[in-house]
């Protein structure tokens, strides 16, 4: 990749990381008319397809990033999540299951110890920028969290969605959640964030699925027995509306 090649896509990455999707768009297309055998440039322009709700758009382009590279993380999960959307529950369990059978091959357990260290600092620094309310330079730190440990997606994944949420990118916060329990469909935790994201943006009957699957497991857990009461509430509102 030439010197010109790699300042393009370093600025589609930062413009990427910062949700500003419209300026992205323009450098990573122009990548690829180069040519250029990369898949986080595939990955990234199906994320914002998946963002626009383009979706056999962006399959495609995540099965391009995974022709380059089977074992893409990002790419099989993001993958995974859209066909998982459409009901083709199979086909996203494949995908998924397929792509951390080759990362595990790929493992080092020599460097494994390191890059959980770094990854921990970049956690460390997020958090403390969270604490001030940094929120953009909290959500940098967790994305080079993940970046360097991509099995950690499910530990930083309800950090990640607080970020969106809180810089206001609702959408990627759901679609980061949705991730984490295409992982994990036991983490409790965020499944209840999901539920309560999705409540907030007015998608009462998904919030009242997610809070259903969380009294399937725990039928005594108070948060979703409250969040379902005002779910139930807030669909029968509706009703009596129209």
């Amino acid at each position: 990749m030439s010197a010109l090649s790699n300042e393009l896509l370093k600025e589609a990455r930062q413009y990427f990381i910062e949700g500003q999707y419209k300026l992205a768009e323009p450098l990573l297309e122009q990548l690829l008319l180069q040519n250029l055998r990369s898949p986080e440039i595939y990955q990234m322009l199906a994320t914002l397809y998946y963002d626009r709700g383009q979706f056999n758009k962006a399959i495609k382009t995540f099965k391009k990033a995974l022709e380059i590279d089977p074992g893409y993380t990002d790419a099989s999960v993001g993958l995974s999540i859209i066909l998982n959307d459409l009901g083709r529950y199979d086909e996203g369990k494949k995908v998924f299951t397929e792509a951390r059978e080759i990362l595990d091959q790929k493992k080092k357990p020599s460097l494994g110890f390191l890059d959980e260290s770094i990854s921990k600092k970049h956690e460390e620094l997020a958090d403390l920028y969270s604490q001030s309310k940094q929120w953009t330079e909290s959500l940098e730190n967790l994305l080079k969290a993940q970046k360097v440990m991509p099995q950690r997606r499910r530990d930083l994944g309800i950090k990640l969605a607080d970020c969106y949420s809180r810089l206001g990118e609702s959408q990627k916060a759901i679609r980061e959640l949705k991730e984490v329990l295409f992982i994990d469909g036991d983490y409790q935790a965020a499944r209840l964030k999901l539920a309560q994201l999705l409540f907030s943006n007015s998608r009462v009957s998904e919030a009242l699925e997610q809070w259903e699957l969380v009294l399937l497991r725990d039928p005594t857990n108070f948060e979703a027995r409250d969040g379902l009461l005002k779910a139930k509430k807030s669909k029968s509102a509706l009703t009596v509306q129209f």
